[in-house]
């Protein structure tokens, strides 16, 4: 493969206008929505002077935007795609207005900023999904796994930049701006999506409980091997290799040094992140996909576990950079095959799946290191437990699921999966 096809592949920019103008109000969302995030935090902290109160609204926004993604995927499967998205970020947008409104007051008032989370928790999770579902209408097949590439890549320059940017408004003119200008972002972004044409999901003039339409995105799952081992393969991923809830201890006691250090440890898996979204043009061009999906993940595995066994500080940086390039590897692989193999009127059930199991996996693997290192009694050690358990469960995911390792995005398109059984609606 030549040089130049390893570079960010914008093809859906060039052969799709609508896709240009998702990108532009993903691209700049990113930033306004770390405007919002770190506001907030600050606020919290700020009017309570609790780190509980600040990771309680972390919980709150968590289980809003759970909540959301779980009917924001039955939901984009029966109405119009578009009209969800432009709703639910309208009243995304008055709520970052009434937070500007509050912190622009003498005296803000806490229980508003909680409120605050579960409204935008729950409006982000229910357009998640049909955003996400949308993609496939909007470019061809051939580019989904370049489409993702560039999502990913918005999201990369949006968590390096939006914090900074965050904390240098909140010194100088105050929080209020932060979420003012997030807020005006959502108008701005509002305006570009409007040209987009109606997205109505197949078969989405049929009525359907909404119990039996979770059973048959269900069914689909289990009948699917492509898919049922993408969401398996994260799971060794996200749950037996997280290392984040490490970093404190291991950049303070383990390598010797400060907060510094300890930023430096969270900075570099974003760093090697941002390099590989930035060389993902090869994504789209490979012809064994599944096996790429499974050595990427198989990359994240290793450089944590390698991370662990670290002796000195640059190193770990460099395999926890390592680590960032497979994750975004396999991000945008998972995000094509699914969109790929999942036919258009369960993309929003399916999605929402993925992206609720995006949202916890990471919070579960946290609390699982802290509590490995704990039961060891060092978080190096627990950095390789669970470096070493990941390796074993893709290996395990790879063996037991052939489907996964023929997969491919060059393959078939998705098919209509067989008839799901019935399930009574107990609400009718």
């Amino acid at each position: 493969m030549r040089l130049g096809e390893m570079v960010v592949d914008v093809a859906p920019l060039r052969s799709s206008r609508d896709f240009r103008l998702v990108f532009a109000t993903q691209a700049i969302s990113m930033v306004g929505t770390q405007l919002t995030s770190v506001a907030a935090s600050l606020q919290i902290y700020e009017l309570t002077g609790s780190t509980v109160q600040v990771g309680l609204m972390s919980l709150v926004l968590g289980m809003s935007l759970l909540v959301g993604l779980l009917a924001g995927g039955l939901l984009a499967d029966r109405a119009d795609r578009r009209r969800v998205v432009l709703v639910t970020r309208a009243v995304t947008a008055v709520v970052v207005t009434g937070l500007a409104v509050n912190a622009a007051l003498p005296d803000p008032h806490v229980w508003f900023v909680f409120v605050a989370a579960v409204l935008a928790g729950g409006s982000a999770g229910l357009g998640g999904p049909a955003m996400m579902a949308a993609t496939p209408s909007l470019v061809p097949k051939s580019q989904l796994a370049a489409a993702g590439a560039l999502t990913t890549l918005t999201a990369q320059l949006g968590g390096m930049a939006g914090p900074s940017l965050a904390g240098l408004i909140a010194a100088g003119p105050g929080l209020a701006w932060c979420f003012a200008i997030d807020a005006a972002v959502y108008v701005v972004g509002l305006a570009l999506l409007a040209p987009l044409p109606a997205m109505p999901p197949e078969g989405s003039g049929e009525a359907q409980h909404p119990l039996k339409a979770m059973a048959e995105g269900l069914h689909f799952l289990r009948g699917n091997q492509v898919v049922a081992g993408l969401l398996l393969i994260d799971v060794c991923a996200m749950v037996f290799a997280m290392p984040y809830a490490l970093f404190p201890e291991l950049g303070t006691e383990h390598f010797g040094g400060g907060p510094s250090t300890v930023g430096l440890l969270y900075t570099a898996p974003a760093v090697g992140s941002f390099c590989g979204a930035l060389t993902s043009g090869w994504t789209g061009r490979i012809h064994h996909t599944g096996r790429a999906l499974i050595g990427a993940v198989a990359v994240w595995g290793l450089a944590i576990t390698c991370f662990g066994l670290s002796p000195n500080l640059w190193l770990a940086l460099a395999f926890l950079a390592l680590a960032g390039l497979g994750d975004t590897a396999s991000e945008i692989l998972r995000r094509a095959l699914l969109q790929h193999y999942t036919p258009d009127r369960l993309q929003g059930r399916v999605g929402s799946l993925w992206l609720a199991q995006a949202t916890a996996g990471p919070s579960v693997g946290n609390l699982e290191a802290g509590l490995v290192a704990r039961a060891l009694g060092s978080s190096a050690g627990a950095a390789v437990v669970g470096g070493v358990v990941c390796l074993a469960g893709v290996a395990t995911v790879a063996l037991a699921v052939p489907g996964l390792r023929k997969a491919s995005l060059q393959g078939p398109a998705a098919t209509e999966p067989a008839p799901s059984p019935e399930v009574s609606p107990a609400a009718d």
